[in-house]
């Protein structure tokens, strides 16, 4: 308690003597009144206590974080740029220290087009960059006029346009849009040419500029000029451009620019509807279709094949080989499954009697080879069973409802040197594959052209047009990769069930201790369906994970399908049991 009054009573201007000035009595007297009175600090001590704490814990945060700033002083409204970072980039660029630049420099991690250029390259537009507000119409960059300087979109959108004033980009339903993350005018700093479109801002626009100033004093000109020279050389190896001059590729190195991904990154939802032509330069990414199996006959006919079997028929019934007259009758019974071949039989009976003079009376009696009456229930075939579950009624017939499902299916691998966004450029209209394919980044690095600037490059150029020609890749259809699909799952269920078999199950301890269970969001089950547990009404204890379609409700998404099938053991009598041979 006293340690408290001290820390709370002393001032560098006064001390014990001027709060006591009848000496060593009068403080006597004082810590007897705080004895008696204790309940006065009773409300302080906590507070002391928890800003000792709370220093204890700012400190420990900031030994312990990888972050090189104080995240507090940066916290800002949502989506907005901080205030704290605002303040920085008023400084002049000398003005500003390492950790400063750092700060920024980690900020700005939030913007793809930054992440794309190298670390020097970044520290130096951390150091140069002022931040800028605009409102909406407003015009940042005139077609016509010289560039003087280079912009990041932090917040907001705006539209390229080819007009003078930007008013087209209002008008028109589908401009060509950036967005947070993007950026444009560095070309035009580095060759000093009039601006090519028109930039205008859609709504109120957060900006990180650069000047033409600081680009070429901080020499952040060298470091631009480095990535499109690699640019050039990636164009130049290619036979594609083998005919171009060097001034014709330098133009094409203008208007690209070079993105990265890392492993597992989407890349675009649809690169067929994409407005960009992509080159990949380094690493490898893989196309995607996301499959709908309940729209493809071979699922439908695959799913009821495995429901027959919920019954647990024996195998050997159904191995067994038929003779000619019951493959004959299992070929009518398919072919007409509800037809009386009865009548016929008496028809062609009566017409032969009555060519012999004699006349048709009574019952005509046939024996048990002849064709039943109704073909269905005399053949050996499997008992039907009613399988109790919501149907759901498709093109192709009725499904339950559970196995309405999609699956991510890979359709190509695009490697090193290939190209996206051409295979359908002269097809025409009427045989272009509007399905919709997914690109996907094994980690990668791609450049990136929109597609009216490349059509201006090779307009008129024949010896390039041939050459496109030659691209065109055709994938292939939804039945094609629906039968892939479902082979691979056989594959996958049959090995499963071959090493359970054929390896024996190690012994566990008699009494194995009891270990909580992780709490995830992912379970495996959330990715298989279960056909053997159709007919359960008890709801699964599992997330399902569903993908949104166009025009159409969100899609299960599995990896795999568990249905009913024959125990392996009868598949290879061999095998008594796990691990023994017989």
């Amino acid at each position: 308690m006293r340690r408290l009054l001290h820390s709370r009573c002393r001032r560098p201007s006064c001390g014990w003597l001027g709060l006591f000035p009848n000496g060593g009595a009068s403080e006597r007297q004082f810590e007897e009144e705080l004895e008696e009175e204790p309940e006065c600090f009773q409300i302080e001590k906590p507070r002391c206590q928890e800003m000792k704490n709370w220093s204890k814990i700012r400190k420990l945060t900031k030994r312990q974080s990888r972050v090189t700033f104080d995240t507090m002083d940066f916290i800002a409204e949502e989506g907005h740029f901080p205030p704290r970072a605002i303040q920085i980039m008023q400084k002049k660029p000398s003005w500003r220290t390492e950790d400063e630049i750092r700060a920024v420099c980690n900020i700005l991690q939030v913007l793809d087009s930054y992440q794309n250029f190298e670390e020097p390259l970044q520290l130096l537009l951390a150091k140069v960059m002022r931040f800028e507000r605009f409102g909406r119409r407003r015009v940042i960059i005139k077609k016509g006029q010289k560039g003087n300087s280079f912009y990041f979109i932090y917040l907001g959108t705006v539209a390229v346009t080819k007009d003078d004033d930007g008013s087209s980009a209002f008008l028109d339903p589908h401009p060509i849009l950036l967005h947070k993350g993007g950026c444009f005018g560095e070309m035009g700093l580095l060759d000093a040419s009039l601006r090519r479109a028109t930039v205008v801002c859609m709504e109120e626009t957060e900006f990180l500029v650069v000047d033409r100033e600081d680009f070429f004093a901080y020499k952040l000109d060298l470091e631009v000029q480095k990535d499109a020279q690699c640019r050039f050389e990636f164009f130049r190896k290619m036979d594609l451009f083998a005919s171009w001059s060097d001034k014709k590729l330098w133009q094409l190195v203008a208007v690209a620019k070079i993105e990265k991904f890392s492993y597992g990154q989407l890349i675009s939802k649809d690169f067929v509807e994409s407005s960009f032509i992509m080159f990949i330069s380094k690493g490898s990414c893989e196309v995607l279709r996301l499959l709908d199996l309940a729209a493809s006959p071979s699922y439908h006919k695959w799913v009821w094949q495995h429901l027959e079997l919920i019954d647990d028929r024996p195998l050997m019934t159904t191995l067994r080989e038929y003779s000619p007259m019951e493959r004959y009758k299992e070929f009518q019974i398919k072919s007409y499954p509800l037809q009386d071949f009865s009548s016929l039989k008496l028809l062609h009976l009566q017409k032969a009697w009555e060519l012999q003079g004699t006349s048709f009376s009574g019952k005509i009696r046939t024996s048990g080879d002849s064709l039943p009456k109704m073909l269905g229930p005399k053949i050996k075939s499997k008992p039907t069973q009613s399988i109790k579950c919501t149907m759901i009624n498709t093109n192709l017939g009725e499904l339950p409802k559970e196995a309405v499902v999609g699956a991510y299916v890979k359709v190509h691998t695009v490697e090193e040197g290939e190209i996206l966004g051409l295979h359908q450029l002269f097809l025409p209209e009427g045989e272009h594959d509007t399905r919709p394919f997914i690109l996907l980044s094994l980690g990668n690095e791609m450049i990136r052209i929109r597609k009216e600037n490349f059509y201006e490059l090779i307009d008129s150029d024949d010896e390039m047009i041939n050459k496109l020609l030659k691209l065109n890749t055709a994938f292939p259809s939804d039945e094609d990769m629906c039968q892939k699909f479902l082979q691979e799952n056989s594959w996958n269920v049959f090995r499963k069930d071959l090493l359970q078999l054929l390896v024996k199950h190690r012994q566990s301890p008699p009494f194995p201790p009891i270990r909580p269970k992780r709490k995830g969001i992912y379970d495996p089950r959330s990715v298989v369906l279960n056909l053997c547990s159709i007919n359960k009404t008890t709801k699964p204890c599992y997330p399902i994970f569903k993908a949104p379609q166009k025009y159409l409700p969100p899609l299960r998404i599995v990896q795999g399908i568990k249905a009913p099938r024959y125990k392996i053991q009868e598949l290879l009598p061999q095998y008594k049991s796990a691990g023994v041979l017989i």
